[in-house]
């Protein structure tokens, strides 16, 4: 990832932290009376008060994610499955019949889901990599929606493992799941009917939690995941979602076997089913057992349709539903003996599709199926676009907005999926009728190409077929001319907002005139600018102008978005300084003093305090001033202010009453600008020139920069 790509998403509310060490300085001014209400603050404080969920635009979240479900679903066209809860969401919402994972493996697609990033730019390409280790910049979905005033909960499985999921910028509160308990395979069978209740099953417990939460949360705005398991192997589950299924007659695959001239990697992954006790090592399954699997799977997809379903009548029970989007997902598809395969990790149909239902209040189109082109990835930018936030422009999914309002809508034309089998990847993408393939550069292990208005079950590999050439030829182009290629005309597709949220004057520019008019509508009741309420929670104070500073410099000139390609995109220039004059040192201080206060540590918080400390430290003043020193009143040690007009070098004298030298701190050559910060400020440890610690009492301090010799008092308290 490019630096440019790494400065700007720096730039975004909510984004990791920076690399460089925090401290907590306090203002100089009223520092013992401060000090004393820290621990007050600390209690009463918080960095996103609770959000007013009927602002407008502004819904709630409900993201339910299930593991290894494929649109084997009853609103999918399954009449034989019991999936009345999954199918009244869909009776409420939009079906994406044509969804699609970016990789068949859990870890790797609920990471692109999350970041709202593909894989080879997460570079999470197995279920044991972390996305934080390897772009740690990234700004996951639920944190940028908690950056936005949102309480953030994850319920269930949502990401691979607990670890994982329990990323503490991403969620208000730890995340609730259970650990993976993995039965020993070669001594368990792969499906079991359980004479047990749900809630003594993961899943079950899992609803049970999502409820109590849902009614801990109805009155905030809230971000909520949760994630089931089933019907991921084993194949474990209540006997009363057996029973459903007796009697019924399941087809079996078309062709057991891989496609007809397919390269041998394409079907490659190893079986996990075969681990268990019940299933042969090797050599193809019976038409018997094949059923009885297929059965074992519709039973467990049932189980967490009834979990579905209590965490939406909850919703309703709440009176939540109308204020919130849902979106219901598979992270991927499953192999149900379909070219002799189980489970997933194929770049065939059945593990790349995914079902994806997405819920919006009042939309003009409920109840209704699509044939678009959509992928997972679009989630985020969708989330954000039905909640009306700024979708972040490095994201490389796109808003599914213009085909929920209109379902027939020209979309996509190819959905871009890989896998990584051996050390070979392997690319494809999905048109309307074709699915391409190559596996390694330019295919050199194999391509794959099916027709799906003629073959739909992939029996046949078409690709070496010499009247496929110009087919072929064309479908690699558009493989390798990669997503952006395919995505539609966004001009039309996209409403881009005018101006910033932050620019509380909508000038173009977001400085420290924005700033000012939050400060001063700091308690006001009805202020003059409504966007100084950036949060939207019915009040402006300092979270508000934190807000507008992490994004100090920011533009919506097209002539500052030009002046800076390397941006990707971003509506920013080069953050600049330039505009802050010494009369507003004074007031940044006072911002700083209430940040400081009322700081919880969090990403927000530490991104806007950067940005105020750098309007101090970057601007030159107009004369060199030794200003009053700020002390830590548990010991001696203190921070020594000043202001440099010119550049100098810099020494600073400690005498006590009588004259005498205590310390001398030698600062060496300094460029001009101000000191006022606790990492550019002078410190003293409060020990004179042999090391001791000095007594309380007054003292006096001497700032000598150049030809400017000024002195001041201190006190120290021990």
């Amino acid at each position: 990832m490019s630096k440019a790509m790494k400065e700007a998403k720096q730039q975004i509310v909510g984004a990791v932290p920076c690399a460089c060490p925090f401290t907590r300085a306090l203002s100089r001014r009223d520092f013992l009376s401060t000090s004393l209400k820290v621990g007050a603050a600390a209690f009463t404080t918080g960095l996103l008060p609770k959000g007013d969920v009927n602002a407008e635009g502004r819904y709630n979240v409900l993201f339910i994610v299930v593991d290894d479900l494929r649109p084997l679903l009853g609103c999918y066209g399954h009449p034989e499955m019991h999936t009345p809860n999954i199918d009244r969401l869909a009776q409420r919402g939009t079906v994406f019949n044509r969804a699609y994972c970016q990789y068949p493996l859990c870890h790797p697609s609920r990471t692109s889901m999350l970041t709202g990033l593909r894989p080879e730019t997460t570079r999470v390409v197995s279920n044991s990599a972390g996305f934080r280790e390897k772009l740690p910049e990234a700004v996951t979905l639920p944190q940028y929606f908690k950056a936005y005033g949102y309480h953030t909960q994850s319920v269930g499985k949502v990401a691979q493992n607990l670890e994982r999921q329990d990323d503490t910028y991403s969620w208000s509160v730890p995340s609730w799941t259970q650990p993976s308990r993995y039965a020993k395979r070669s001594v368990s069978p792969s499906w079991q009917a359980l004479d047990v209740e749900d809630d003594e099953l993961r899943d079950g417990k899992a609803a049970k939690h999502a409820v109590e939460v849902l009614k801990e949360i109805q009155n905030i705005r809230f971000f909520l995941a949760v994630g089931f398991r089933k019907p991921h192997l084993p194949f474990y589950a209540p006997k009363r979602y057996y029973e459903l299924y007796e009697g019924e007659n399941f087809s079996l695959p078309s062709s057991s076997n891989p496609p007809i001239d397919a390269p041998a990697i394409a079907s490659g992954n190893s079986d996990g089913i075969r681990d268990f006790q019940d299933v042969p090592d090797e050599g193809a399954l019976s038409d018997a057992k094949t059923l009885e699997l297929i059965r074992a799977y519709a039973a467990s997809t049932s189980y967490t349709d009834a979990q579905v379903g209590r965490v939406l009548d909850q919703l309703d029970a709440l009176g939540l539903t109308e204020k919130t989007v849902i979106v219901f997902a598979g992270d991927h598809g499953f192999h149900l003996g379909e070219h002799g395969k189980w489970l997933k990790n194929t770049l065939f149909e059945v593990s790349l599709r995914s079902p994806l239902i997405v819920i919006v209040p009042g939309q003009t189109n409920p109840g209704t199926k699509t044939d678009a082109l959509v992928e997972l990835v679009d989630i985020y930018p969708t989330l954000c676009d039905m909640c009306h936030l700024p979708i972040p422009p490095e994201l490389e999914g796109v808003s599914m907005a213009p085909v929920i309002a209109e379902p027939t809508h020209p979309w996509k034309t190819a959905a871009f999926s890989q896998l990584s089998r051996s050390g070979t990847r392997g690319y494809s993408i999905r048109t309307a009728q074709y699915r391409y393939t190559e596996w390694g550069n330019k295919g050199k292990r194999g391509r794959e190409l099916y027709d799906y208005d003629v073959d739909p079950d992939e029996t046949v590999n078409i690709v070496d077929y010499p009247e496929n050439e110009e087919l072929v030829a064309h479908l690699s182009e558009q493989l390798h001319a990669g997503w952006r290629a395919a995505l539609p005309d966004m001009q039309q597709q996209i409403q881009v907002p005018q101006t910033l949220p932050w620019d509380i004057n909508s000038d173009g520019i977001v400085d420290i005139r924005d700033l000012i008019l939050v400060s001063n509508s700091f308690s006001v009741e009805t202020p003059e600018y409504s966007k100084t309420d950036v949060n939207k929670d019915g009040q402006v104070d300092i979270v508000d102008l934190l807000l507008v500073a992490a994004h100090f410099g920011e533009s919506s000139h097209a002539a500052d978005r030009d002046a800076a390609p390397a941006k990707q995109g971003f509506h920013t220039k080069p953050r600049t300084y330039a505009n802050i004059r010494p009369e507003h040192f004074d007031m940044v201080e006072e911002w700083l003093t209430e940040a400081y206060l009322a700081d919880d540590s969090s990403a927000v918080f530490r991104h806007g305090i950067s940005t105020l400390e750098g309007l101090l430290d970057s601007a030159i003043p107009e004369k060199t001033v030794l200003l009053p020193n700020y002390p830590n009143p548990f010991n001696p040690e203190t921070w020594i202010p000043y202001d440099l007009a010119q550049a100098a070098e810099v020494y600073i004298h400690i005498y006590n009453l009588k004259g005498q030298s205590i310390r001398q701190l030698s600062l060496g050559f300094q460029t001009a600008g101000t000191y006022r910060t606790r990492s550019r400020a002078a410190y003293w440890n409060g020990r004179n020139s042999a090391g001791e610690a000095v007594a309380s009492g007054i003292y006096f301090y001497t700032l000598q920069a150049g030809k400017i010799k000024a002195t001041r008092q201190m006190v120290i308290i021990k």
